[in-house]
């Protein structure tokens, strides 16, 4: 057992993306408490598949294959919850899907991202936080990310999301918590996940931290209830460095790191 209370957060979550990396672990560490996850993610064989491994813990378990920019994809996930008592919604879609530079990129392709991280899951926090505040208990973790601490090249609808979403959980948990409802936005750096391995990702950087999925959903589900923001172990560090006031500075000297992680060339001096 991992401590999470059913009574609390149960007796079913929404686990959004809940189909591989960070979402699996997440939802897998549900199942162990005995809460039963409704699994949502674009892919459906993944996403049976972890179903398969949630169900094995004896827990019951549904799954809805959903593009959630898709239009009604919110109103689609509420029905299919309709008839369930949620205690715990997470929110585990988040992916940069179109890093482009910004004026050379497709606009419409980056209002996916800010429907995919932004439109859909304030529809999803609205619908199920609000019968959280009701019943006096629930929780609703985010899952965040280090780009949303400072600007990046390719990165620059998704940075500007991110950053909304750990503002806006800081608000959340203002306003839920002295209701019962726990809110946290747990800010990922490079994390070993499936998604990072296709983009390509350079986990062999000297120095960088690589967090993985299990230990992620371990960590972020013991800090539920101690919210509004925390971030994944061993990334404490380059947080700080994503603070400091010189924000040119801060920019580029991120800038140099993440090309090496994405095995860029260095920028061209002006």
């Amino acid at each position: 057992m991992n401590g999470l209370d059913p009574l609390r957060y149960g007796p079913w979550s929404v686990v959004i993306g809940g189909s591989e990396g960070v979402g699996r672990s997440l939802a897998l560490e549900l199942a162990r408490a005995g809460i039963s996850p409704l699994l949502v993610a674009r892919r459906a064989e993944p996403l049976e598949a972890t179903a398969a491994e949630c169900r094995a813990h004896g827990v019951e378990v549904r799954t809805l294959a959903i593009d959630l920019t898709a239009p009604g994809a919110v109103r689609e996930i509420t029905a299919a919850a309709s008839d369930l008592e949620v205690g715990l919604l997470i929110l585990n879609a988040g992916a940069n899907t179109h890093g482009a530079p910004f004026v050379d990129g497709d606009l419409d392709a980056f209002q996916r991202v800010i429907d995919l991280n932004i439109t859909a899951p304030l529809g999803l926090i609205h619908h199920f936080g609000g019968a959280m505040k009701t019943r006096g208990r629930g929780g609703i973790l985010m899952v965040g990310s280090l780009a949303g601490y400072l600007g990046s090249q390719h990165h620059t609808v998704y940075g500007g999301v991110k950053a909304f979403g750990r503002i806006f959980a800081e608000s959340l948990w203002l306003e839920l918590s002295e209701f019962g409802v726990d809110v946290l936005d747990l800010v990922l750096g490079v994390t070993r996940t499936p998604a990072m391995e296709r983009a390509g990702l350079n986990f062999d950087v000297p120095g960088l931290p690589v967090s993985e999925p299990d230990d992620v959903a371990r960590e972020g589900l013991s800090r539920l209830a101690h919210g509004p923001v925390h971030i994944v172990s061993g990334n404490e560090a380059g947080a700080r460095a994503r603070n400091d006031p010189d924000r040119a500075a801060a920019v580029l000297r991120a800038d140099r790191g993440m090309r090496r992680l994405m095995g860029l060339p260095e920028r061209a001096a002006r």
